[in-house]
């Protein structure tokens, strides 16, 4: 198993206490602990993209520039790049030179993208959202791989013998789909023969498993040699304690303000947007939340591999407010006490 930390650097006051920081000390935290996630062994940073909502994360190719600048060894990865909603050559562009920046570390995770409204916000039609994916998704392969392409599409104009530039620093770099509620993106990953990255931060276990399972089935049945079937799983937070009760009394009334605090009305009944595992009790049993002590960790994480077989497992540090401090020593923690028992327990060949 490999390990990443994802930020998609949440701006909104803390559930308890109402603090807010500026955005200026919230960017530089998430560099800051891209730093030490490096110097813990992590083997990738991960950094979303929000154009709507308590979110700070509308430009993550300027925060993986700072992190390639701070770091060397770590992978640099997005969660998601919103491909749907970006000009294919401007991402060609943006992330190609990230690649070149950070000498080949750049992995892009695509998708259409968690928050409602960013469709309206650019101008373009939410029910078109698959079909802008597709598109865009197979138009930005063919810069990345070909030079004076011809390309002529129904989103955007004609290109005539385009080459961007830079171009990647080593070939292709790997594209993820990322995957939450549709089959949608299973299935292009599977077309293409790209991982997949399933979000498995809200919904119950057996939602994952039929997106996945989808994935395999499909890439195989593309022609695809099923052993690179790469597969990496987010989770809804991790808050780690000595013991489950200590889990629970120190988490309970963070985790359920949480809760309450995220809740979008609008949105009810739409899978994938609110959880069901409103009480910190429900979470620890069933969902993909890693909260707990080591063990209670270590055996969730497991349990997800017997269904998902994941290669990587990303977790989230900053999901309910922590300061920088309380983030790196929960990291630290997970370093020393969860991750060694899983990697010996799942080996991975992804980034052997």
């Amino acid at each position: 198993m490999r390990f990443q930390v994802l930020s998609i650097i949440g701006h909104a006051p803390h559930p308890l206490t109402g603090e807010l920081p500026t955005a200026a000390d919230r960017l530089a935290q998430v560099v800051d602990v891209g730093v030490a996630a490096e110097e813990l062994g992590y083997d990738a940073y991960a950094v979303g993209e929000r154009h709507a909502g308590a979110f700070l994360s509308s430009s993550p190719t300027v925060v993986l520039g700072a992190l390639a600048a701070r770091t060397t060894r770590i992978k640099l990865l997005t969660g998601v790049t919103v491909v749907a909603i970006l000009d294919p050559v401007r991402v060609a562009e943006d992330y190609a030179t990230l690649d070149q920046l950070s000498r080949g570390r750049i992995e892009l995770v695509i998708g259409k993208g968690a928050e409602a409204g960013h469709f309206d916000l650019f101008g373009l039609d939410e029910a078109r959202q698959w079909d802008l994916q597709e598109e865009k998704y197979e138009l930005l392969r063919r810069l990345w791989t070909e030079e004076g392409v011809d390309w002529d599409g129904e989103f955007r104009p004609a290109l005539k013998g385009v080459t961007t530039v830079p171009r990647p620093y080593a070939g292709l770099p790997r594209v993820w789909h990322g995957s939450a509620t549709s089959l949608n993106s299973p299935e292009l990953a599977a077309r293409h023969g790209d991982p997949l990255f399933t979000a498995n931060a809200i919904q119950p276990r057996a939602a994952y498993a039929k997106l996945i399972d989808h994935y395999r089935e499909r890439f195989e049945a593309y022609g695809h040699d099923p052993a690179k079937a790469h597969v990496a799983a987010g989770s809804g937070g991790l808050l780690i304690a000595d013991t489950h009760e200590q889990a629970v009394a120190r988490y309970r009334e963070l985790y359920e303000a949480k809760v309450a605090q995220s809740f979008k009305p609008h949105l009810a009944g739409k899978a994938g947007y609110n959880t069901p595992f409103r009480t910190i009790e429900d979470a620890i049993a069933d969902g993909p939340q890693l909260i707990g002590s080591p063990q209670q960790i270590i055996d969730k994480i497991l349990g997800y591999h017997e269904v998902y077989r994941h290669d990587l497992q990303s977790v989230t540090v900053d999901a309910f407010g922590q300061g920088t401090s309380e983030q790196v020593e929960t990291l630290q923690r997970f370093a020393e006490e969860i991750a060694p028992v899983v990697r010996r327990e799942a080996p991975s060949s992804l980034w052997a």
